[in-house]
């Protein structure tokens, strides 16, 4: 029996699995976030032995060694040049781990999702991403550098717009919008410094309650939260149709995989038909759109054995 790891990481957090070759998940393990760039001193040297952490304790879980292990394959956020793909596969072998591949964390989502195996995936989480893999196997990272990039629609993203709404409507007398109500409720606020006082604890536990503000005021066709909406809508169709004009993909039927918290874990209907309505009428063509169902680290697993084959 052949025995394949497969990594997710991320900004906040890493999943560790452990798989067979029947692709059956054995072991299944989450640590802190990986990604090289939240590291100030050495930042490869400090990613590279977090994630070896990882790896050593889901295989302590298993009481498995790293000999055992044909192939591991890890998807990062933050490897979007080669300088660093080298920088982090030179500190991981010094750990032993040989027989390894490292690629974006974006493409293990269309991996994970993908039916075909060719899809674009788009995903909205800590950050912003839209990877692509073709019918010719070439692999495209679109997004993902903040605003250089003209990133929107992430966490961050969202909890900040979100605040700048309440706070121009309270402090400023501009527009006014749900988001007001519904923070002061949420929080038991009732004057604008109770409000300017959040920004001391805005940690990730406050950013998802301001997301999740936010589309609560979107499905109620808040004007100022629908212009955000549609501008998340927007930049999201300009990836994907960017995508569809430079890579191989169907006429019809193209599949567009949506991955992340944004797209997995909110009641954001009105957002994802604004984004199909806008990627087709943009690219032209009609799109298969499908919100990942299961771990991006499943993905891993479907790569390896790719590889292996």
């Amino acid at each position: 029996m052949a025995y394949y790891i497969g990594v997710d990481g991320g900004g906040t957090k890493t999943a560790y699995a452990l798989f067979n070759e029947k692709e059956e998940l054995l072991a299944l393990r989450e640590g802190p976030g990986t990604n090289h760039e939240n590291f100030d001193a050495k930042p490869f040297d400090e990613a590279a032995a977090r994630l070896w952490d990882g790896v050593r304790g889901l295989l302590d879980d298993m009481g498995r060694s790293l000999e055992e292990i044909d192939f591991t394959l890890m998807g990062l956020a933050g490897v979007d040049h080669p300088f660093q793909y080298d920088a982090l596969m030179d500190r991981l072998r010094r750990y032993g781990m040989e027989r390894l591949e490292i690629f974006n964390d974006g493409f293990i989502v269309v991996k994970a999702g993908s039916r075909s195996g060719a899809a674009i995936g788009l995903n909205l989480g800590t950050g912003t991403c839209c990877n692509a893999i073709d019918r010719q196997g070439k692999r495209v990272q679109l997004a993902g550098l903040g605003e250089f990039s003209g990133d929107v629609g992430n966490g961050q993203w969202i909890a900040q717009q979100a605040f700048r709404l309440v706070y121009d409507s309270l402090v400023l007398g501009l527009e006014p919008t749900a988001l007001t109500e519904l923070v002061f409720a949420k929080y038991s606020l009732d004057s604008a410094e109770g409000l300017l006082s959040l920004l001391e604890t805005l940690n990730e536990s406050a950013i998802k309650t301001f997301v999740g503000l936010f589309f609560e005021a979107a499905n109620r066709g808040d004007t100022p939260v629908m212009r955000l909406v549609d501008q998340m809508a927007e930049r999201g169709a300009q990836l994907i149709a960017a995508h569809l004009r430079d890579l191989d993909f169907p006429e019809e039927g193209a599949e567009v995989v949506l991955s992340g918290s944004i797209h997995t874990k909110l009641p954001n209907q009105v957002y994802l038909d604004l984004l199909k309505q806008k990627s087709e009428a943009l690219s032209g063509r009609r799109l298969d759109f499908h919100v990942l169902n299961k771990p991006p680290v499943m993905g891993c697993v479907k790569w390896i054995l790719q590889i292996l084959q």
